[in-house]
């Protein structure tokens, strides 16, 4: 049990009104509100510290180098990385897809082949296209039924020595559909030796994260969607992987050794670490990740699934309402359409009239949208700090919607 009231006391931004209306916030798959304790921390760093990390011996450097490493560990802890190294701040889950990528480039050939799903967002399509056109490798994907499940007996029939990368999300973001990760993690390593890489996006704000009993290869995730500043994520790589691989970036910090003669690589984590880093949105992560741990996973994930729970059961009552990937196992998102009303953009213009914010259109997954042949969906989704009030107001919006556009 947890006291909604005084979790949400801690949002100021939720106390506002939009066009009137006091604001309903369904549309953290996109980005998620930042509690004050994370907005104090990311605010002390600038007025207290504000030094860059790592390369000063005076006090503030080695204070601003203390918190960010701080915030590493606390990360290590969150996501259960066997080393604090083995964390590399990005700009979030876009960047370190392209990271992976890139330094993979090396370890393809002609023909080779990558596995990808037809629920991933185009940040993890588009860099593995582009490795395909770097190398001459294919790109194979795994289907989805019509409630948005992967069809796995496509990924047995993929499966081969060919197989160099398995790249899947935990979580659809247009969908909500929890993908079987450690089923599909088990098929890859019994038959292939291919790199498995998880993004992460949308399941590092909802459930506990564990790399090791995931046992993939790389897992990537954004700070903005679990509470922190945006420009802030994580790339988490085995050891002996991240050792393995080229840097990403050349410049300040990743080096050991440069002259004109040649340059020699810093160790882990500062390899993939070049240039100056957000050193104040990598600690305000850290902060976030303490908010989270706070309150608890397990009661993060039944507050949100009993609201997407109720939420759907509601939205199902109004006629001429399809939701998709209703019979899925799902975390945190529902996303639907008015059948008969024109585009899904109409509905979130009526709700925003309402102080109701949600996301419309593809949300980044144009392929899932082309499978149910539709232009998007709308979608609402479901933080820690939404009550089963708003998702009343949500509903009559939508039966207001309804009405004005048929």
């Amino acid at each position: 049990m947890f006291d909604i009231h005084e979790i949400r006391s801690q949002f100021t931004i939720l106390n506002q009104q939009v066009n009137g209306k006091p604001l309903v916030y369904l549309d953290n798959a996109a980005t998620s509100q930042k509690p004050n304790s994370v907005l104090e921390v990311w605010t002390q760093y600038y007025t207290e510290i504000n030094a860059n990390v790592h390369r000063g011996i005076h006090t503030l450097s080695q204070l601003a180098t203390e918190e960010m490493e701080l915030s590493r560990r606390k990360i290590q802890k969150f996501i259960n990385a066997k080393h604090d190294f083995e964390v590399i701040f990005t700009k979030g889950t876009t960047e370190g897809l392209n990271l992976i990528a890139y330094i993979l480039t090396q370890k393809l050939k002609k023909d080779d082949e990558i596995i990808i799903s037809y629920l991933e967002h185009h940040s993890n399509i588009v860099p593995w296209q582009m490795l395909c056109e770097r190398t001459g490798a294919k790109l194979r994907v795994i289907p989805i039924d019509e409630n948005g499940i992967l069809q796995l007996d496509y990924l047995d029939q993929y499966l081969s020595e060919k197989t160099k990368v398995v790249s899947v999300n935990q979580v659809s973001n247009a969908l909500g559909v929890v993908n079987p990760i450690e089923e599909i993690i088990a098929k890859t390593r019994k038959n292939s030796d291919a790199y498995i890489v998880i993004d992460g996006a949308q399941s590092a704000p909802h459930f506990t994260i564990d790399v090791q009993k995931m046992d993939c290869d790389f897992f990537v995730f954004s700070g903005h969607k679990m509470y922190a500043p945006m420009g802030t994520g994580i790339l988490y790589g085995k050891q002996e992987i991240l050792e393995d691989l080229p840097p990403f970036h050349g410049g300040g910090e990743m080096i050991a050794t440069c002259s004109f003669d040649g340059t020699t690589y810093a160790g882990l984590p500062f390899k993939y670490e070049a240039g100056t880093p957000n050193v104040g949105g990598n600690i305000a992560l850290g902060a976030a990740v303490d908010f989270i741990e706070k309150i608890g996973h397990s009661t993060i994930q039944n507050h949100e699934n009993a609201l997407l729970e109720y939420a759907q059961r509601q939205l199902l009552e109004i006629e001429n309402l399809k939701v998709y990937g209703e019979k899925a196992n799902r975390t945190g998102v529902v996303s639907f359409n008015l059948e008969g009303t024109g585009i899904s953009s109409d509905v979130g213009m009526i709700l925003d009239k309402m102080g109701i914010a949600v996301r419309t259109g593809h949300h980044c997954t144009q392929p899932i949208m082309d499978f149910f042949n539709i232009a998007g969906t709308v979608r609402a989704s479901f933080a820690i700090y939404n009550t089963f009030e708003e998702i009343d107001l949500l509903v009559e919006g939508v039966k207001k919607a309804q009405r004005m556009l048929s």
